[in-house]
């Protein structure tokens, strides 16, 4: 019986692999699946005179949600590809997207819950006006309506990014409202409500402007762009008792020439990340197997 379950769990987890392969590649447009060098993710998806953000699938890759913008970040969308028989849908802007701004969109590791960062007006007296976090919830198959986290000591900065874990630990980068003293903080999730958030502390580190990060459900590594003379993308690995290592800048081949909105498939086993310097205008999505950055 023992031997039985033991083949029966590697068979399920080669076809699970297959999927996410041939999903993977219906929407890239490509039989090409990246390695150790980043390559292109469908850059189809980007209109005219407009840049490309942070991407994401969903738990089960049947969808992919994607931010863009116009040259001068006035204005945000979040739109969605879909997979149907035959391949893709074509792409439309998503549930939650609104007349304000969305962006930094993830989902809990079951699905269940998408987390987003808006612009729309928060009807709390001591909330400034700027970006928070925003969450709707998949009830019977429909999403629910959108709703604010309340974040007691953020009220009066600017909220971005929220990934949730598995522990029920929301992270999230953090600046003022000018956009300084940008870094990453978490809160922990209490019923329906959150914890005051804490800033994240790592290892061995000087003073580092942090954004945009991305961890993986088990809490196991973090990921975030450093922000410098361009963004470079780091890694953090945690020892098991909550606290984080370290942190470590990822390649050559992915620190490029400026790169953030990091996100990983839930195998663990590919980045996506946007390229592209500030003043290119001329942003990409790229891929690229991360399995050896995180041994």
């Amino acid at each position: 019986m023992k031997k039985i379950l033991i083949t029966l769990c590697i068979t399920i987890t080669i076809v699970s692999c297959r999927k996410e392969k041939q999903n993977l590649t219906m929407l890239s447009d490509t039989d090409n699946i990246p390695q150790g060098i980043p390559i292109d993710f469908e850059p189809g998806l980007t209109p005219p005179n407009k840049l490309i953000h942070k991407g994401v699938f969903s738990p089960d890759l049947k969808e992919y949600y994607y931010t863009i913008s116009d040259p001068n970040f006035d204005n945000f969308d979040v739109f969605v590809v879909k997979q149907q028989e035959g391949g893709w849908s074509k792409s439309e802007k998503a549930f939650f997207n609104s007349d304000y701004n969305e962006h930094g969109m993830s989902f809990s590791p079951d699905g269940k819950v998408l987390y987003f960062s808006s612009t729309r007006p928060v009807d709390v007296k001591e909330v400034l006006p700027t970006w928070h976090i925003w969450i709707s919830e998949k009830v019977n198959g429909k999403w629910s309506d959108p709703t604010f986290v309340d974040i007691k000591n953020l009220r009066e900065k600017l909220v971005s990014h929220p990934v949730m874990t598995n522990k029920g630990n929301l992270y999230f980068h953090v600046s003022n409202l000018d956009y300084s003293e940008m870094d990453i903080y978490y809160s922990k999730q209490e019923g329906k409500h959150f914890r005051d958030a804490e800033k994240v502390s790592f290892s061995n580190i000087e003073d580092q402007r942090k954004c945009t990060p991305y961890v993986s459900p088990n809490e196991d590594f973090l990921i975030y762009a450093a922000i410098g003379n361009q963004l470079d993308l780091y890694i953090s690995l945690n020892d098991g008792k909550g606290n984080w290592g370290e942190p470590k800048k990822l390649n050559d081949r992915i620190n490029d020439s400026g790169q953030g909105n990091p996100y990983v498939t839930p195998d663990n086993k590919y980045l996506f990340f946007t390229r592209g310097k500030y003043e290119d205008k001329n942003w990409k999505v790229k891929w690229v197997n991360i399995e050896n950055e995180l041994r």
